[in-house]
Parts: C-alpha cells; structure tokens; sequence
C-alpha cells in the first residue's frame, strides 16, 4: 500500500498527461504532491522527508514550467531529485556515525563497514546515472517519449538496480544457524 501511496503522485501525472497534456499534468503532479504531504500528516503526525523534498521540487520545476509555459522545467525535475538524493547519499559518507545504506538497512542485515560504503557509493553512482540518462531523454526525444521514460523506463532501471543490490548483498548475508527447540 505504501509503494503505490508514494507512486500515486507519479501515477497521477501519467494520466493526466495522456488527457490532457503536459501543463494539465504538470498542474496535477503539484497538486497531488500537496495532498500527499498533507494526508501523510494528518495520518502520521509527521512528515516524510522524501516527499517533502518531492514536494519542493516539483512545486520549483513545476511552478516554473506553468508560469513560463515551457515544459523543459519539468523535464529537469527527475534529474535534480535524483541529484539530491546522489548528494545526500555522499554527504552522509562524511558527516554522522552511518551512511545512508547503513541507516536504511542495517535493521534487516549485518555488514562490514567497508561493504556499507561500498553499498552507499553504489547509490551515488545510481543516481547521478539516473539523472543525466532523464536529461539525454528529455533532451534527445519528444515530450511524450520522456514521460513514458519518466514513468517506466526510470522505474525499470531503478527496478533493476535493487535486482543488482540483492544479488550483491546476498554474497554478503551469512546464514543464521537453525536452533533447535
């Protein structure tokens, strides 16, 4: 439930532009963001940095493709979420006690420190990736090419690399011994 909560503003932008086009959808993805962020609240009492940072962005890359008319603000919305994330990620190689990985994961495994850097830069890596691949396709095809792009083919890639992590954290995990009761 909560995969398609956090989707659901994604989702929504895919349908509208497929309506309406990239102004109505770009509209729709502001708004939806908004309610996210607020219903998130009223359910939890808190916020969820994620969207919060979501929000932020696409109500800038947004805001900006609706006043000026020009969905080249939109397009770059993708690219500068994922380098965000890429740069929170290598901040948090140098500043605190874990990185990012480790915080996220160590609750469900137990690696060396090297392995959790090791991890943690993977995702740097990931994510500058991701960006400047929205950038080639929002700047190399045509706007309904990169919504498809935004939508799916980031959401394969991204699919892909968790595929990738298991496979690398598998040789990592160590079996736990059976107790006998």
């Amino acid at each position: 439930m909560k995969f398609l909560f956090d989707f659901f503003p994604l989702i929504l932008f895919f349908i509208a532009f497929k309506w309406q086009g990239i102004f109505v959808a770009t509209a729709v993805a502001i708004a939806s963001s908004v309610l996210q962020v607020v219903f998130y609240w009223l359910r939890y009492r808190r916020f969820e940095t994620m969207h919060l940072v979501t929000l932020a962005v696409i109500t800038v890359f947004g805001g900006a493709t609706l006043l000026f008319k020009d969905d080249t603000f939109i397009k770059w919305k993708p690219t500068i979420l994922n380098w965000l994330f890429a740069l929170g990620f290598l901040a948090s190689q140098y500043f605190g006690a874990k990185n990012f990985s480790q915080r996220l994961l160590e609750a469900s495994i137990s690696l060396p420190p090297p392995i959790w850097r090791r991890l943690n830069v993977s995702w740097v890596i990931f994510f500058l990736f991701l960006g400047m691949i929205n950038l080639y396709v929002a700047y190399h095809y045509d706007t309904e090419t990169w919504v498809n792009f935004k939508v799916f083919g980031l959401f394969f890639l991204t699919a892909l690399f968790l595929v990738g992590q298991m496979v690398f954290l598998s040789r990592h995990v160590k079996e736990q011994p059976e107790s006998r009761s």
